[in-house]
C-alpha cells in the first residue's frame, strides 16, 4: 500500500462549469465536499483525502477580471513543481473543462492550454454537461490543438424539459484517456483513486493475480519438502493486499488476517491432500522430487489464481453496489466468505 505513488491532477475551468460534480463523479472519497482544501495560490487550492492517492489542484476564476494574475500565479506554481525532485509533487495531467451549454471556447482557455503545453503538462479537454455535440467537440479540439484528447462527459443524470432522463456519459472514457497520459509509475495510484470505471480496476487486479499465481507455481517447484507452503502463503497474502491496493480499498492487518483465515478454511479442504502428497513425493530421491514438484506447482498456481479471482469478484460486486466507493470491512469479509463458499464449496462437491 505504501508503494502507491500520488497522482496530481490540475482541473481548470470557468465558475459553474461543473468541476466539483465531475471530481466527485470520477474520484472516490467525495473530494469536492471535503472543504476548501489547502490554498497553494490565491486562486488555486489543493484537495486531497487520507487513504486516496490523488491530489486535485482546483484552479478557479478563469472568467474573472483578475485572470492575468491567476494565470501568472499558476505559471509560477507549475514552474515550482517542475523543479521538485520528488515526482509525486509534479503536475501529471490537466483537465481543461469547458461547458457544452456555452458552446464557446474563451481566449483565456486557449492561453491556459498553451501555457500548460509549454511546461509539458499533458492536457485533456473535458466538455462538461454534454447533451448534444453538434460539432462542438471537433471545434474545441481545433481551438485546443495541444490537448491530447477532447472528451464529452455528463457527470450526473440530467432531466430534460420533456421528462427524458439522460444518464451519466463519458466518465469511463475520460478515465481511460487520462490513464494513458499519467506516468507509468503513477498509473496504479490513478486506477485506485478513480471510481468511474470498475472494469479498469478489475483489469489491473487480474495482472496482480497473474504475477502471484506464477510466483506461487515457481515457489512450489522447490525440492525441499514443505518449504513451498512457507513460501506460497506470503505470496498469496501479498496478492490479496495488492488487489486491495488496486481497488483503492483500505487494508488493515486485522482485516487481512480475517480474509486469509476465511480463504484457508475454504481452500484447505479441497487442496490440502494434494499439497501434502506433493510435498511427500519430494522426499523420494530422483523421480519423486520431479513428480512432487509438478503436482505442487500445478496446485499452487491453480489455487492462488482461484483465490485471487474470487477476491476480485468480491470487490467488484461490492464496488458496483457502492457506486465505486470503498465498502466497509465487514461487508468485504461477509461477501468474500460468500464467494469462497460458492467457488470452493462447489469444488468440494465435485471432488467427492
Amino acid at each position: 500500500m505504501r508503494e502507491l505513488r500520488t497522482v496530481n491532477v490540475l482541473i481548470a475551468g470557468r465558475t459553474g462549469v461543473g468541476k466539483s460534480t465531475l471530481i466527485n463523479a470520477v474520484f472516490a472519497g467525495q473530494l469536492a465536499e471535503t472543504g476548501q482544501g489547502r490554498p497553494v495560490t490565491a486562486s488555486t487550492r489543493e484537495v486531497s483525502k487520507e487513504g486516496i492517492p490523488i491530489r486535485i489542484l482546483d484552479t478557479r476564476g478563469l472568467e474573472t477580471a483578475a485572470y492575468a494574475e491567476t494565470l501568472a500565479a499558476l505559471e509560477k506554481l507549475l514552474d515550482e513543481r517542475l523543479r521538485e525532485r520528488d515526482p509525486d509533487r509534479h503536475i501529471h495531467v490537466a483537465w481543461l473543462c469547458i461547458g457544452e451549454d456555452s458552446r464557446r471556447v474563451e481566449q483565456s482557455e486557449i492561453e491556459l492550454h498553451e501555457m500548460l503545453d509549454r511546461r509539458a503538462v499533458p492536457i485533456v479537454g473535458v466538455i462538461t454537461k454534454a447533451q448534444a455535440d453538434r460539432g462542438f467537440r471537433a471545434v474545441t479540439q481545433e481551438l485546443l490543438p495541444r490537448a491530447r484528447m477532447v472528451v464529452r462527459v455528463r457527470a450526473e443524470p440530467e432531466t430534460l424539459d420533456d421528462g427524458h432522463v439522460l444518464p451519466p456519459h463519458g466518465l469511463a472514457e475520460l478515465v481511460d484517456a487520462t490513464l494513458e497520459l499519467v506516468p507509468a509509475s503513477h498509473r496504479r495510484a490513478f486506477v485506485a483513486s478513480q471510481k468511474a470505471s470498475i472494469a479498469l480496476k478489475v483489469n489491473h487486479a487480474h495482472r496482480v493475480v497473474l504475477t502471484a499465481s506464477t510466483a506461487a507455481g515457481s515457489a512450489a517447484l522447490t525440492p525441499i519438502p514443505v518449504a513451498d507452503a512457507v513460501m506460497i502463503v506470503p505470496i498469496q497474502i501479498g496478492m490479496i493486499a495488492g488487489i486491495s491496493a488496486t481497488f483503492g480499498m483500505p487494508m488493515t492487518q486485522a482485516m487481512l488476517a480475517t480474509l486469509v483465515a476465511s480463504a484457508t478454511g475454504a481452500v484447505g479442504a479441497t487442496v490440502v491432500g494434494r499439497a501434502i502428497v506433493g510435498s511427500l513425493l519430494k522426499l523420494i530421491p530422483g523421480g519423486g522430487t520431479a513428480i512432487g514438484g509438478v503436482i505442487s506447482a500445478a496446485t499452487a498456481t491453480t489455487v492462488t489464481a482461484a483465490l485471487g479471482e474470487t477476491y476480485i469478484l468480491t470487490l467488484k460486486t461490492l464496488f458496483e453496489r457502492t457506486a465505486g466507493e470503498p465498502p466497509g470491512a465487514e461487508a468485504v469479509e461477509s461477501e468474500f466468505k460468500k464467494q469462497l463458499a460458492a467457488r470452493f464449496g462447489a469444488k468440494r462437491s465435485a471432488d467427492r
